[in-house]
């Protein structure tokens, strides 16, 4: 009996299914990263099952140097894997990569969850066609969190939809709101549309018809309204709601301010020897800051709305940082997030089956 069979009849003894199936083969630093990465997500998760699927002979060795994710790691063998520059449509005919393999599991039942740091275009096309999306919603969107003032923030969609109607706003305000209490632990998430100006009639027809909508739902008393670019990083919501072209580039925007203001800090420390002996008065200070404001917390973007959970890890990332995407894997298959998504829609399918998308569309105030 090979390994391969070996692994699968394990399989077969358990009668419950993994909590996610993990792509080893995604990211640039491949299966080295994933698996250091799930030994150390294997301390905040000891009891979860994981369907680890990849390159077997890549995969065993590495395992076998930590221990600690062997024991919560089963292997299922993918012939070959999809590279970060494939195109979504070339990837869909690759039926035995590592990608597809863990996506079937998830259709299949076999595992509530995927976890990936390869391709996102590609991740995105295989979740449509084999995971499919939850009845009552009509495009998947792109969410993760992001640091703010008062603590972290939910932000979707971040480039799935870059075109999207009111019906996609309030889908994913819904959306949003479970995320965050499944991922924050908040119970009752407040939630903003991001608009051009806070006031009522500010912004075109589409958020306009979205906010109406929402004050009507069973969410009108999470629902702060309109709200602007700076109130992502104020943290006045909890959740802020808008269509993937704009959260694209507030997103790419903050991260390079974040990159702006850390280089000049460092010019500022290391110019002079005011500014040295000024960093060593307030070293402790910025390395909290640097903690609060690492990029490894908040990695794992999540494509939801799907029958599924599907967490797309950075490329880039290290090990911690494939950690913290099980991370949020986890808290959302343990926090059943998707039924928390079909409670909220039942109730907003009467509010949104008496709008129609023909009424004629109202000027756009800046």
């Amino acid at each position: 009996m090979s390994e391969i069979d070996r692994h699968d009849e394990m399989s077969g003894l358990h009668s419950e299914p993994f909590a996610l199936a993990v792509d080893a083969m995604g990211g640039d630093g491949g299966p080295d990263v994933v698996v250091s990465g799930l030994a150390i997500a294997a301390d905040r998760h000891p009891g979860a099952r994981i369907l680890l699927v990849g390159d077997e002979s890549r995969l065993i060795p590495l395992l076998a140097r930590y221990p600690k994710a062997a024991a919560i790691c089963e292997v299922r063998h993918a012939a070959s894997s999809i590279s970060m520059d494939m195109k979504p449509t070339a990837a869909l005919r690759v039926r035995d990569s590592s990608l597809r393999k863990v996506m079937d599991a998830v259709a299949a039942g076999e595992a509530a969850g995927v976890v990936s740091a390869g391709n996102s275009g590609a991740m995105l096309a295989l979740a449509k066609i084999v995971v499919k999306t939850l009845p009552g919603i009509s495009r998947p969107a792109m969410a993760a969190i992001s640091p703010s003032m008062k603590g972290d923030v939910v932000m979707l969609d971040l480039g799935a939809n870059v075109a999207c109607d009111w019906r996609n706003l309030v889908e994913f305000a819904v959306m949003g709101e479970a995320f965050a209490k499944a991922v924050l632990g908040l119970p009752a998430p407040t939630i903003g549309l991001l608009n051009v100006g806070a006031e009522e009639l500010k912004g075109d027809e589409k958020l306009r018809q979205a906010a109406e909508i929402l004050r009507e739902s069973p969410l009108a008393s999470q629902f702060h309204g309109f709200v602007e670019g700076h109130d992502i990083t104020a943290g006045t919501t909890d959740v802020v709601v808008t269509d993937g072209f704009t959260g694209n580039v507030a997103l790419k925007t903050g991260e390079g301010a974040m990159k702006m203001a850390s280089g000049l800090f460092r010019k500022v420390f290391t110019s002079s020897l005011p500014g040295r002996v000024a960093y060593f008065l307030v070293r402790p200070a910025l390395e909290r800051m640097k903690d609060w404001l690492d990029p490894r917390r908040y990695n794992g973007a999540v494509f939801v709305g799907l029958n599924g959970v599907v967490v797309k890890s950075h490329g880039g990332t290290d090990a911690e940082g494939f950690a913290s995407a099980v991370d949020v894997a986890m808290d959302m298959v343990t926090h059943d997030f998707n039924d928390g998504i079909r409670s909220r829609l039942l109730p907003m399918a009467s509010l949104t089956a008496n709008r129609s998308n023909a009424e004629p569309e109202r000027e756009t105030v800046a």
